[in-house]
């Protein structure tokens, strides 16, 4: 587990990243996927965090990358509080369950805290990101955008970089625009790719 380095991406990268992350998503929340789209896209984005864009090493061979967008919580006294969002994050299929997510994802939470950012919220799993810190965003007061009172939340986590960052702080989580990405977009950039069969199966969200 030594022989890895975490370091910024680079536009060399770039094709090999969104093809990690294909094959890392592909008919896990849909058939296909749409996640390599979509960092394709929020590179570009005025809210993309270019010093907390990461990939991992092994080998001289890509097994993971990170990403961070500024977005805000429409605090429930008017104000727009700054936070971040992250993802898609993702480690090779044949490495996953092994331990360097949580270590890729330890490094890119403790960068976001030296550059002074105060929370981080998205979507995720309390299982795996409980272990790092997270937890549901619903005990820090913050509501998912679009999320009936009733819904279920509890894939939306949160976790403060700065301690208190949060207190006194109540409101709606909004998802940065650049993460909706039209399907035919998603389609035409896909061709670009190996073709790969999409499946419906169990458990997919959409």
């Amino acid at each position: 587990m030594n022989n890895y380095t975490i370091r910024k991406e680079t536009k060399d990268d770039y094709r090999a990243v969104e093809n990690l992350i294909r094959e890392s998503f592909w008919n896990v929340y849909r058939p296909g996927c749409t996640e390599h789209y979509v960092i394709h896209v929020l590179r570009n984005d005025p809210a993309f965090v270019k010093e907390l864009d990461f990939v991992m090493e092994q080998d001289g061979r890509l097994i993971g990358q990170n990403i961070f967008m500024k977005t805000i919580i429409s605090a429930d006294n008017g104000r727009d509080i700054d936070v971040l969002t992250m993802g898609p994050i993702c480690i090779a299929n044949d490495l996953k369950r092994k331990g360097y997510g949580k270590i890729l994802l330890d490094h890119s939470l403790e960068k976001a805290v030296e550059l002074g950012f105060g929370a981080v919220l998205f979507e995720g799993n309390i299982g795996f990101y409980g272990k790092s810190g997270f937890d549901y965003a619903s005990k820090f007061g913050i509501r998912y955008h679009d999320l009936p009172e009733d819904a279920d939340s509890s894939f939306f986590l949160c976790k403060e970089l700065i301690r208190g960052y949060l207190d006194d702080v109540t409101g709606v989580y909004k998802t940065p625009q650049g993460y909706y990405v039209d399907d035919a977009d998603v389609e035409k950039f896909d061709k670009s790719f190996p073709p790969k069969e999409k499946l419906k199966l169990p458990g997919q969200i959409f």
